[in-house]
């Protein structure tokens, strides 16, 4: 049993995963009230796009802010908690129940809902780094091009399809890999260092190492290293060639194949000569020009 959760504000999406988050919720906050009592949880449900980041950044009360449903509930009250000054944000924690989960993938949150109020019960809150892109924050990825069209993309067919998880984004993965395998120039500078001019494929700035529902795109990225980790593909690369890479970035062995960069900073502009697809934490963001940054330690999150 928890001795430092508190109150418990927990946000649910009810439309997370096809209409499981709604009973997930219920259940969650049925396990944690056994467990904190009947008056220590408070339930709020999310009522549309942004709702959960004007809960988190206006929520008095509580010590805890627990977010269930998918990577874009978590994504909103993360921005949320963000938005307060740092000795008034509450400790974050999260409960998976989307088509992705990578964030909680990367904390070792299981999909289990009771197996994972289990594990906040019993959970340390620790420091962990929240990236920074335009004023905005993500938890675990950003990314520009192929990857990003590929997020796009399962938006859309999880809502025709009713599909999820990883045969998802696979799916998307092919399409996008068939049709769109769009060359994108860029100019990058990393921790202020004097600019880079190439191309890419993909370019990927991550917090954790997943992204894609469990594609370890930066196998040895840290939330606790106080630096993003960056992949970027670059051509020249065809069809087979790029899939087969794609394939073997389930597990992380796409590093080390001669199109594949990988770098780490604590900043980095990146400014492309069209505005690509783009997206952080599976929700799409537009523009140009991207100013990147890390804020470590920022948040204090549950982890197992």
């Amino acid at each position: 049993m928890s001795e430092g959760l508190g109150k418990v504000l927990l946000i649910a999406n009810p439309a997370a995963q096809n209409g499981n988050g709604g009973p997930a919720a219920e259940r969650a906050a049925e396990r944690l009230r056994a467990n904190l009592g009947e008056g220590a949880v408070v339930l709020a449900r999310t009522a549309g796009p942004r709702h959960a980041s004007e809960i988190a950044e206006r929520a008095e009360g509580c010590s805890t802010v627990i977010a269930i449903g998918g990577d874009g509930v978590i994504h909103e009250a993360a921005n949320g908690l963000m938005r307060r000054a740092p000795a008034e944000r509450p400790v974050f924690g999260v409960i998976p129940v989307g088509s992705g989960n990578d964030y909680a993938r990367t904390l070792g949150i299981s999909e289990d809902v009771d197996e994972a109020c289990a594990q906040l019960l019993a959970a340390r809150a620790l420091p962990v780094d929240v990236g920074r892109v335009n004023g905005r924050w993500f938890v675990e990825t950003l990314s520009f091009g192929l990857d990003a069209a590929i997020a796009h993309d399962t938006v859309e067919r999880r809502v025709r399809t009713g599909r999820s998880g990883t045969m998802l984004y696979m799916e998307a993965g092919v399409n996008q890999l068939l049709r769109h395998l769009d060359v994108r120039r860029y100019r990058a500078s990393f921790d202020g260092g004097v600019p880079v001019e190439s191309e890419s494929v993909m370019f990927a700035v991550q917090v954790g190492p997943y992204y894609g529902s469990g594609f370890k795109i930066c196998p040895d990225a840290k939330v606790d290293d106080g630096v993003l980790d960056v992949c970027v593909a670059h051509p020249p690369v065809g069809v087979a060639r790029a899939l087969y890479i794609f394939m073997r970035a389930k597990t992380g062995a796409h590093i080390g194949f001669k199109q594949i960069e990988t770098r780490r900073a604590s900043t980095l502009r990146i400014e492309f000569d069209e505005a690509p697809p783009a997206q952080m934490d599976g929700e799409r963001i537009e523009g140009r020009t991207f100013d990147v940054s890390v804020d470590a330690g920022a948040l204090r999150v549950l982890r197992p």
